[in-house]
């Protein structure tokens, strides 16, 4: 069974006091994490080691570093490798979010850089994609969509295909209020996952969890984590609120 991801991304948000009170609060809140499912909070780089110490014990749930640069070390003032990373014992990296590619200018050529050094330093990735609105507008989501994996992704073998977890944002719906309806997101998701059953065959593409991420909320995660081919949400504003989010994370299938 493919694994159920309820995945936070908080951004660059909170103090680390404030950081700190929200993840004690999730922790008391009322969760129903079965064999199969995992919460990641993707949390600022220096909330890292803090947030990681606090959720320690707490079985499924891990810290995730919001990005990680495409250089192995040396003179990058203000960047953090993948080395890095996997020396304080993360196992998940963000790469690919839709606000790394528009302002920061990665593409896709990067973002594979990215994931081959997160690879090499057992990190798993969680590769984003998605469209912007004037692609959706013009019915080619499906072909933007497949070249940023083909780009980025599709120089893997199969066996390294495995380890990592895809995040479908459609860009139009992320902090704007607009969310794609259920039937949106499972389109999406069913042709990404055919898109990698295209290269690596149904077995390897039924590994792969796929995450819806665009407004995610306690009213419609269930019925969105309910389609046949969602496993789960990678959460912004919604992961900033207790409640709200151990209601997201009792949605997963």
């Amino acid at each position: 069974m493919r694994k159920q991801i309820a995945a936070a991304n908080w951004k660059m948000n909170l103090t680390l006091q404030q950081a700190e009170q929200l993840t004690h609060e999730l922790l008391a809140s009322k969760r129903n994490l079965g064999a199969n499912q995992l919460v990641v909070f993707g949390v600022p780089f220096p909330y890292l080691l803090p947030i990681k110490n606090t959720l320690q014990g707490n079985g499924n749930m891990y810290v995730a570093a919001q990005n990680c640069s495409d250089k192995k070390s040396g003179a990058y003032t203000g960047e953090t490798s993948a080395e890095m990373l996997k020396s304080i014992g993360l196992k998940y990296v963000i790469i690919g979010h839709s606000e790394r590619r528009e302002y920061f200018n990665e593409d896709n050529a990067t973002l594979a850089v990215k994931v081959d050094l997160a690879l090499a330093n057992d990190l798993q990735p969680i590769f984003c994609c998605g469209e912007p609105l004037s692609v959706r507008e013009a019915e080619t989501q499906n072909s933007y969509v497949e070249k940023q994996l083909n780009e980025s992704l599709f120089h893997l073998s199969a066996d390294q295909a495995r380890y990592f977890v895809v995040a479908y944002e459609p860009i139009w719906a992320i902090g704007t209020g607009r969310t794609a309806s259920s039937d949106q997101a499972q389109e999406m998701h069913a042709h990404i996952r055919s898109v990698f059953a295209s290269k690596y065959g149904e077995d390897v593409a039924n590994t792969i969890s796929i995450l819806y991420g665009g407004s995610v909320k306690a009213a419609n995660a269930k019925e969105i984590f309910g389609q046949p081919d969602v496993d789960g949400g990678l959460v912004g504003g919604a992961s900033l609120v207790a409640d709200e989010f151990a209601s997201i994370i009792n949605s997963l299938k």
